[in-house]
């Protein structure tokens, strides 16, 4: 196959001229015109607010290729085209593009030329294409106006948080963020590679569909790989698509499985015809989801290869406000992070991207199940046959190109968008004509996936309670899975988490502020306080900073100045993630998932995220690999006592030995009891039982615990608050010396009682622990990993910050 491959520089002007920079594809338009200083970067201070022109505006991209030859047939090969597009061919529109969602193979035979050629992609305002799109509707269609600054992002096809989020910056991005790419089509192309398996006793049969394009009739040589076995089929092609189909049988096949719970084997598959050759690496396994009814309304859980796995994860957003500024290394060391902390699973949340395929082959590696959302998220949205047929388009086409990643789990028609039916007037007011209009998108999302993927698992919206039930899932937890945000955006306090008892929890969350280092690189010295203008624009969700600020003062003593403000809200975030998660687990099986709100951030702004913008891991995001641990202790209040849950998602018997002591404000520890526990695999039990009474009155309850498959842990309860405690100075001491393998080793002692420890660089890296507690007496080593300049080398020794409970709001 002759291919020309157009990435690369690109020239990038404005309608009108004015503007004219280079533009590198992939890329975006804010990135190109920031490189070219005709706009300063968008994170920094407030300048969101001036380059809001940028998406008011069209423009054009475009750049000269030779061509040896023209004969015969030719079509570009082009997806992730951002959004409302026109692509031209020497003059000649060959593709009148409107979705972010869709690959576009336009045959161009007739627009090319023998020699020098132009092609120019004319990108439409987003912002004024919405607003078009919005008057020729048949009735209003509400947008959530809370999240979204910039109008109107429900009518186009595109990610939706682009038009703003209550984490995210609103700038309306627009550009091409995949392949571009011009292919000369000879006998015929590969178009889709889809498999399905049956599981029997001792083998999988896995049947390997391939989908060919071809201008006209014909015989195409076909060769499929599948492991060791290759088969060579001579097809018969007609002018369109044509689809073959081969079985292949796997003796004792490998299986994949769930981070945590076995091998991730994948087996690579292979399809090549005369001028293309598609590569997949396929994982075998069986997949349920179990919505028996029972007692409390019905399950929601994950069985796997016959096995049910709880579910301990976060939801991902993209990775980046502006493509040009991802990478796969980036993505890579992202997710990294996720099974770092003990997760199974991520929520593909579906106001983002369907990702790109590396990032899902990323997941296969990792054992992170994916629980992938259809890209529909807190609007309303339209109903007329041409956007549905838009929609059913984009279904298709996504589903045949991922379904072949066993990590991908769950499809799921939208986010919360029975729940936006309360939340408009129109829709409030005219329920019956909103509820109908819904319906018929969700069908058509659910009868694409069913017609491209008849095995898939589909549910029908998160958070929902069952197929067609258009119930509150944020409150009701009987059944179905919940996204319970009362402690956020009702206010309750942190042990209203203990009120419900979810099935799965799906979203739930609480804000910290970004850390220290990463507020430097958006905001001045004198922006250093929450509120001020440059700290409030970097706070999307309204009344974020209040809230923090207010559960703060119920909870903690007045952080002393503003960096101990941000350590502690991020204490502040772990703690509620942590009492939620501790008690839901404590549950299982009734409760068999949760997924916090979110894992990672587009850009550095103060949200629910467990990771930095950048990557840098969070209090919450050490706190999550404890209490994510496969075998962990919890403390759960329960009436006059606190019970110790042990909690075993492995696969066999553990016992754990576990030391519970009393521990006083000055730091000296008084053990309690220590006792050994049998866990069975799977399960949660009461380990023990601890009268508050045995506690006096200002000391806390302490436990460490070992367990027989090598695993251990530690922890804390304070009864009532931690701004009750008359902590005392902890007289800690850190010295700092270089690893031999080009990191640094970190020693902190303590004289006193320092809780959440908390190391911090302007030097990004990793540190081997952190946010963890000492006693008198007691010391932890700390090996800490920075993260490589691009030369590849680390200069000097970074300079280390400590933070404590105590000193965070005292001067001495």
């Amino acid at each position: 196959m002759t291919v020309v491959d157009l990435a690369g520089t690109w020239h990038l002007s404005s309608v009108d001229g004015v503007h004219r920079a280079e533009m590198v594809l992939p890329g975006d338009v804010h990135s190109a015109l920031q490189a070219a200083s005709i706009i300063a970067d968008p994170y920094a201070g407030c300048n969101e607010n001036d380059v809001q022109w940028v998406a008011e505006t069209d423009w054009f991209v475009s750049r000269r290729f030779h061509l040896g030859e023209a004969a015969g047939s030719w079509y570009l090969d082009i997806d992730y085209l951002d959004t409302v597009a026109t692509i031209f061919v020497n003059d000649v529109a060959v593709l009148e593009a409107d979705n972010c969602f869709l690959r576009y193979r336009p045959d161009v035979s007739k627009a090319l030329k023998a020699g020098e050629n132009e092609i120019r992609i004319h990108f439409r305002s987003n912002i004024v294409e919405g607003a078009a799109r919005q008057s020729r509707q048949p009735f209003y269609i509400p947008y959530s106006t809370a999240n979204s600054p910039i109008p109107n992002g429900n009518m186009l096809r595109k990610p939706q948080c682009h038009f703003g989020w209550d984490w995210n910056i609103a700038i309306a991005p627009l550009g091409l963020y995949g392949t571009v790419v011009l292919k000369q089509l000879t006998e015929a192309r590969i178009e889709h590679v889809m498999t399905r398996q049956h599981h029997r006793e001792g083998a999988v049969d896995v049947t390997v569909s391939v989908t060919l394009f071809a201008d006209g009739p014909g015989v195409v040589p076909l060769i499929v790989t599948l492991g060791d076995e290759s088969v060579r089929l001579d097809c018969g092609v007609r002018s369109g698509e044509t689809t073959v189909t081969q079985v292949f049988t796997i003796e004792n096949p490998k299986l994949w499985w769930p981070a945590g719970n076995g091998e991730q084997a994948l087996y690579d598959l292979t399809v090549e015809v005369p001028d293309e050759t598609v590569k997949r690496r396929i994982g075998l396994r069986m997949v349920e989801l179990l919505t028996d009814k029972d007692e409390a309304g019905s399950r929601f859980a994950f069985r796997i290869n016959g096995r049910e796995i709880f579910c301990r994860g976060a939801n991902w957003i993209p990775a980046d406000a502006l493509f040009s500024r991802t990478s796969e290394e980036k993505t890579r060391d992202l997710l990294q992070s996720a099974v770092d902390a003990n997760m199974n699973m991520i929520r593909v949340w579906g106001g983002g991207f369907y990702e790109a395929d590396w990032f899902y082959d990323l997941c296969d590696d990792l054992g992170l199940m994916v629980w992938q959302d259809f890209q529909f998220a807190c609007n309303l949205y339209p109903s007329t046959p041409d956007f549905l047929d838009n929609v059913a388009r984009e279904v298709d086409y996504q589903t045949r190109r991922l379904i072949t990643h066993p990590s991908i789990v769950l499809w799921c028609g939208d986010n919360e968008l029975v729940g936006a039916l309360t939340w408009f007037e129109e829709s409030r007011n005219n329920r019956d004509r909103y509820l109908v209009s819904y319906d018929r998108l969700n069908r058509t999302i659910e009868q694409a996936l069913q017609k491209a993927a008849p095995d898939a698992i589909w549910w029908p919206s998160s958070p929902a309670s069952g197929y067609l039930d258009y119930g509150d899932a944020w409150h009701a937890d009987g059944s179905g899975d919940m996204h319970y945000w009362s402690v956020w955006h009702e206010n309750k306090p942190f042990e209203d988490y203990r009120n419900v008892r979810p099935r799965f929890c799906s979203e739930f969350g609480f804000q910290s502020y970004t850390s220290l280092p990463v507020i430097e690189t958006y905001a001045a010295k004198s922006d250093m306080n929450i509120a001020s203008p440059v700290m409030e624009h970097h706070q999307k969700n309204d009344g974020g900073n209040e809230r923090i600020a207010g559960t703060m003062f119920r909870n903690f003593r007045f952080p002393k100045d503003f960096p101990n403000f941000v350590y502690l809200s991020q204490v502040q975030q772990a703690v509620a993630i942590k009492t939620a998660v501790d008690y839901w687990r404590s549950l299982k099986p009734h409760c068999m998932g949760t997924l916090y709100w979110q894992l990672n951030d587009t850009w550095p702004v103060a949200s629910w995220s467990s990771l930095d913008y950048g990557g840098n891991w969070k209090v919450l995001h050490y706190l999550a690999r404890r209490f994510f641990q496969p075998v962990t202790i919890a403390a759960i209040p329960d009436g006059d006592d606190i019970r110790l849950s042990l909690v075993n998602d492995t696969l066999d018997d553990v016992t754990v030995t576990i030391n519970v002591s009393r521990l006083t404000l000055g730091g000296e520890r008084h053990e309690l009891t220590s006792v050994e526990a049998v866990v069975s695999p799977d399960a949660a039990v009461t380990a023990l039982r601890i009268p508050l009474a045995d506690l006096p009155k200002g000391e806390l309850l302490a436990w460490s615990f070992t367990a027989s498959n090598g695993t251990g842990g530690e922890g804390h309860h304070v009864i009532g608050t931690y701004k009750a405690l008359d902590l005392q100075p902890p007289g800690l001491h850190m010295s700092v010396e270089p690893a031999p393998d080009g990191g640094f080793d970190i020693l902190v002692q303590s004289d006193g009682l320092a809780l959440f420890v908390m190391l911090e660089s302007k030097t990004p890296g990793r540190y081997s622990d952190n946010a963890f507690d000492l006693a008198r007496g007691e010391s932890r080593r700390i090996t800490f990993t920075p993260t490589l300049a691009p030369q590849g080398t680390v200069t000097g020794q970074p300079v280390f910050r400590l933070y404590d409970l105590h000193s965070s709001s005292n001067a001495d």
